[in-house]
Order: C-alpha cells, then sequence, then structure tokens
C-alpha cells in the first residue's frame, strides 16, 4: 500500500507494508479520509496515535470497501462499503478496522461525504448527546460553526428540535450555516444578545468561552471539543455557582476498545439513519489526491471554509 508518513514535521507519500486484519477487524480499501485538527498538531510532533495505532501515518476517520475480515468478523463481508473512526492511520490506501467501530456507509453517499463523516459527527453526537443531555426545546449554542464538528453540531441539535444559535466569524458563511439549520447565525462578539444557554458546544477556545459564561441558563452544560484559540482561560467561578452550570470537555481518539464501540452503536442507531434519509449532510469543502495531503493540510490550515477537506484515492 502508499501512506501518507509523518517524517520530522513533513508529510511524505510512500509504500508502506499492507496491514494484517487481527481477528475482530476489517481490512478496508481506503476511498477517502477526511483531515482533522489533530491531524495538523500531530504533523507537528504532539498528539501521537495511541497504542496498537500506526504512529507515523496520520488520519483519524476513513471510508472504503472491506477487502477481507477476521476469522470472528461477523457483521461485515468483502464488498460492504464501511466508514470509521481509527486511532491514526486512516491517510493509507489501505487500513484496518475494528468491527465493533464502523458504520455502514449508506448507499446515497458518496466517498468524500462518507471520508468526512465519522470523526465529525461523532465527535458532536457524544458532545452534546452523551455528555450534555441536549433536549427538545433547550436552546444550544455552537460555536466556530462553519467547521466540520460545528456543521455536524448544528445539524444534529437542530433535528432534535433544539433552538440552535451558532457564531461564525465569518459574514460570507453565515447563509451557509442557517441552510444548515441554525435559527440564528451570529458574529462571536454578539453571543451576549441571544442567550441564555442550556448547551454550549464550544469549538474555539479561549478566545470564546470567557464571553459566554454570563450567559448560561440554569442548569447549563458546556462542553470544549476545540480550542484552536487558546486553551488557558481565567473564569468566573461566581457565574458557574449561580448558573449551576457545568464545564467539560471531550476527544474521541483516546478512549478504549469498549467505549468507541458505544459510540459506533449509538451512532448507528440515532445518527444512521438521519444521514440515509437526507436530514443531516455531510458539507465537503475541498478534496485532494491523497498522494497531496501537503496541498489539503495546508488548505484546512488556511481556514475560511464550511465542512470538510477531504482525501481521496486517486
Amino acid at each position: 500500500m502508499h501512506a501518507v508518513v509523518v517524517r520530522d514535521q513533513q508529510l511524505h507519500w510512500e509504500e508502506q507494508a499492507d496491514p494484517v486484519p487481527g481477528d475482530t477487524e476489517l481490512l478496508v480499501s481506503v476511498q477517502a479520509a477526511g483531515i482533522n485538527g489533530a491531524d495538523l498538531i500531530q504533523r507537528m510532533g504532539f498528539y501521537p496515535a495511541p497504542p496498537g495505532s500506526p504512529p507515523d501515518i496520520p488520519g483519524l476517520e476513513l471510508a472504503g470497501e472491506v477487502v477481507a475480515v477476521g476469522a470472528q468478523v461477523q457483521r461485515f463481508h468483502a464488498g460492504d462499503r464501511v466508514m470509521a473512526l481509527v486511532g491514526g492511520g486512516g491517510q493509507a490506501t489501505m487500513a484496518v478496522i475494528d468491527e465493533s467501530h464502523a458504520l455502514a456507509v449508506p448507499d446515497s453517499l458518496s466517498w468524500p461525504e462518507a471520508g468526512g463523516f465519522p470523526e465529525v459527527f461523532s465527535t458532536a453526537f457524544d458532545a452534546l448527546f452523551t455528555q450534555a443531555g441536549l433536549a427538545m426545546g433547550e436552546r444550544a449554542l455552537v460555536t466556530g460553526a462553519a467547521g466540520g464538528v460545528g456543521t455536524a453540531g448544528v445539524q444534529l441539535a437542530t433535528a432534535t428540535g433544539a433552538r440552535v444559535v451558532a457564531t461564525v466569524r465569518q459574514a460570507a458563511r453565515h447563509a451557509e450555516v442557517a441552510a444548515l439549520g441554525a435559527d440564528m447565525v451570529i458574529d462571536p462578539t454578539e453571543v451576549d444578545r441571544y442567550g441564555p444557554y442550556d448547551v454550549v458546544l464550544e469549538l474555539v477556545g479561549s478566545a470564546s468561552l470567557p464571553g459566554i459564561l454570563p450567559h448560561l441558563s440554569t442548569g447549563a452544560r458546556v462542553v470544549v471539543i476545540g480550542v484552536g484559540s487558546g486553551a488557558s482561560v481565567e473564569i468566573n467561578l461566581l457565574e458557574l455557582m449561580g448558573a449551576r452550570a457545568r464545564i467539560g470537555g471531550s476527544t474521541l481518539r483516546a478512549r478504549s476498545r469498549r467505549e468507541k464501540a458505544d459510540v459506533a452503536a449509538a451512532m448507528t442507531a440515532h445518527v444512521l439513519p438521519l444521514l440515509a434519509n437526507g436530514t443531516v449532510r455531510v458539507p465537503v469543502c475541498d478534496t485532494f489526491a491523497m498522494s497531496d495531503a501537503t496541498g489539503a493540510y495546508e488548505r484546512f490550515a488556511a481556514g475560511g471554509k464550511l465542512g470538510k477537506v477531504v482525501l481521496v484515492a486517486s
């Protein structure tokens, strides 16, 4: 196979040995692999892959066709279309997926859409519902809503009947995010005008969170997913106490096999039907040949995009 390999903070397109599936794993011919912020951080020498994942091949999500299965695999067969979160190794022409982490790709979904689905929708679903318990009728704030997790969060919150306020820094993207279901799309400086917020999906970090805390409803839940603007903030604890609010954080990559299987099961039950019937969709900003990973990473880092940057098989 060929793979994107990180060496000395540079990306190289190199031949590698084909992975071999274990008893509970699928061997997949990768057709598309989304790029995420974690990939850029790993390239810089931080956020290493968890044990058992390729240490030098990035990629947290992929979609492709099953070409072989392990001895104990029961749900999938050669020829099936699947997508999944992986600990690493997604940006390669071949990869292995644990059967319990695999999601069936709906027939209506293109490969680039499937390759850009697992990470952002799993992250948004887990944060909004498993962690924050978002309910119908609540007011949800999604910050940095034009990115991959943001567009997923807006759609999932809307689908459950929440009232969604989305912050988007670029005015040119406001209409596009509104088209995904947000009731209001605002500049980040306007969060004080549209609260109080029951649930906050925080995707920006230190430049965003302090301005939101005074505008939480009683019993509000804040889940921090992204810290692109910085990871350190000064918090007025009296504001949290007065609102009886909770702040938490969440990542998926380092979770155990069982925990990731639980996320996949929840996605299969609650999100795949919405994807199959068109209630939610995967906005794809740009696609690049997998061999041009450097160009794709540069496009991702440049910002100003709506949705996903995805590597595709050439």
